[in-house]
């Protein structure tokens, strides 16, 4: 019985013991993130990119690989959503490319940004760090949203390259769109 008494005792007093545990952290002026922006500016989603759309952008960057002699990269092209709407291969892409690609497109679509502000953040140091706590980051450059008119229409995602080859692959696909 004595137990039992000790036990509820206890549970009545911890909330109360916990208060001070869970008390608001006071803010860090060294950490960018503790500024409040005036506004948001990410662009609107808009209509889905359609699938002979997604081939033209996919067509553009693989002649700019080709144009290059570069054979070993992965493009694919999403939704808005992140979804993947056409994919396209050369014949020398390694296979974890194939997955990084739409991996990269779907970051870009859903964040509304490149890939490449997340792989810039988190070289920032501590303060980013929370970034690859973040659902369906990739913070390796090559995603891009594809916008037409101001609103997203998709995205696109370039693998198989060092970074700058998949930016400039991606660039001349996201250029095919506009």
């Amino acid at each position: 019985m004595i137990r039992k008494l000790l036990l509820v005792g206890a549970m009545c007093l911890a909330p109360e013991s916990m208060t001070s545990v869970l008390a608001q952290v006071p803010a860090d002026p060294n950490n960018p993130n503790e500024t409040i922006p005036d506004a948001m500016t990410q662009p609107a989603y808009g209509e889905p990119i359609n699938t002979e759309a997604a081939k033209t952008v996919a067509a553009a960057a693989i002649a700019e690989a080709k144009k290059r002699n570069w054979n070993g990269l992965c493009v694919a092209i999403v939704g808005p959503t992140g979804d993947l709407v056409y994919f396209e291969k050369q014949d020398n892409c390694q296979y974890g490319s194939i997955a990084i690609s739409q991996h990269k497109a779907r970051a870009a679509a859903r964040f509304r940004r490149p890939t490449v502000v997340f792989e810039r953040l988190m070289g920032k140091g501590q303060f980013y760090s929370y970034m690859a706590t973040l659902d369906d980051i990739t913070a390796s450059r090559g995603g891009n949203p594809l916008i037409v008119g101001g609103k997203v229409v998709g995205a696109i995602g370039v693998s198989g390259g060092t970074g700058s080859q998949d930016d400039v692959v991606w660039q001349a696909g996201a250029a095919a769109v506009k």
